[in-house]
């Protein structure tokens, strides 16, 4: 069955309208990922639902969120700190998802997502609406990652590359066919992805750099918004992969792994593959 929501994994560090950066090169209120996550919602009206689950400092984290949605125009707003399993399973919790137009999920640790969401009556409500509604559900950095069903829990960029360097488990399970990693350019994560693809050779790979991001629809198309690139790991064409064979701590082989680099506007069909970039003078949103 096709899903008929939509998902906004973003790659951390997205323009808030808060402040002014060079690394934030596309206007916020028209073409920022936060105007994305409003307008694929249904507009200003909508009601968003901020959860700062993952987050060690939920207060400021949320409140950043409320400022930068506010700024966008958007007034009906919400925050559920989800910290326990308990709440994810209370009146309040399921009366603010049950009305939600969309949920962000902050940055954090994703680990915490699926600690206290998963297989809860938080995340029955999350996918079943996800599947039957046009509800969107957007994430950044932990949020981001919590998103697919094979989640990175953790791992070394100073180690990628070698075996053990990337901790797996389950995630929230909205996407199954990617595994997702963020702040990927800066923190330097193309061996976390990697060494997932060597673990899961027939999931591709996802490494999203900071304010960018993709809206996926129908479980299957997705589109690049933000202002950085996202690069994409096809394993299935691998003509060697020594994962399997290796002692941990050593250095893994992989042969064939393809990557695309796809920026602003540019498109991938996750059943057969296909990319699709935009032509060279398309307009920059």
């Amino acid at each position: 069955m096709i899903a008929k929501g939509v998902l906004i994994p973003i790659g951390g560090n997205e323009d808030k309208g808060l402040e002014h950066s060079e690394n934030y090169s596309l206007d916020f209120v028209e073409e920022s990922i936060l105007s994305h996550v409003v307008k694929e919602a249904g507009g200003v009206d909508s009601k968003i639902v901020i959860i700062p689950t993952a987050s060690s400092i939920p207060k400021e984290v949320a409140g950043n969120y409320e400022r930068a949605f506010g700024k966008l125009g958007c007034s009906n707003l919400q925050v559920l700190d989800i910290r326990n399993r308990l709440q994810s399973e209370t009146k309040e919790t399921v009366a603010a998802l049950e009305t939600a137009d969309a949920v962000m999920f902050s940055g954090g640790d994703q680990s915490k997502i699926a600690k206290f969401i998963g297989n809860t009556k938080a995340h029955q409500i999350l996918s079943d609406r996800y599947q039957n509604e046009r509800f969107v559900i957007a994430g950044t950095s932990a949020g981001a990652m919590a998103m697919s069903e094979h989640m990175i829990a953790g791992g070394s960029s100073q180690e990628s590359m070698n075996k053990g360097a990337v901790h797996m488990r389950n995630g929230l399970g909205f996407i199954k066919g990617l595994v997702i990693d963020t702040h990927f350019i800066r923190r330097g994560r193309f061996g976390r992805v990697a060494e997932a693809m060597a673990i899961h050779p027939n999931l591709l790979g996802l490494g999203l750099a900071e304010d960018t991001g993709i809206v996926i629809e129908q479980r299957n198309h997705f589109k690049v918004i933000g202002s950085g690139m996202v690069l994409l790991f096809d394993p299935s064409k691998l003509t060697h992969n020594n994962h399997s064979i290796l002692p941990e701590g050593t250095p893994i082989s992989l042969g064939n792994l393809v990557v695309h680099i796809l920026a602003n506007n540019d498109e991938f069909t996750i059943d057969n593959r296909k990319v699709s970039i935009s032509p060279i003078d398309a307009e920059y949103i």
